[in-house]
């Protein structure tokens, strides 16, 4: 079954995939054949993951995952599910006058 996952990197940072194989893939980022950007920040750690039915869907939520702050992946990693709207990016709103 396809998920999305989140590794935390030793730099403090995180990586967002998605992937047909969980085990599989973790494997490869753990040996440093998975994503040059995992590679040059070993160890990693599982943080977070999540199984969907398709993999359409497992890759749409990686992109969109993608473009979250480090606030809101926290949260989603946390199992904060409530405070997702609240961390979302506010768009600029041009002041009318």
């Amino acid at each position: 079954m396809p998920h999305v996952y989140i590794l935390k990197c030793n730099d403090g940072s995180y990586y967002v995939g998605s992937t047909r194989n969980l085990e599989n893939r973790l494997e490869q980022h753990a040996s440093g054949v998975g994503a040059s950007y995992t590679r040059k920040r070993l160890p990693v750690t599982l943080v977070f993951a999540y199984e969907l039915e398709r993999v359409d869907d497992a890759y749409a939520l990686e992109k969109r995952i993608q473009g979250w702050s480090r606030a809101k992946r926290e949260a989603l990693i946390d199992g904060r599910f409530e405070d997702l709207p609240a961390l979302s990016r506010k768009r600029w709103v041009k002041p009318s006058g």
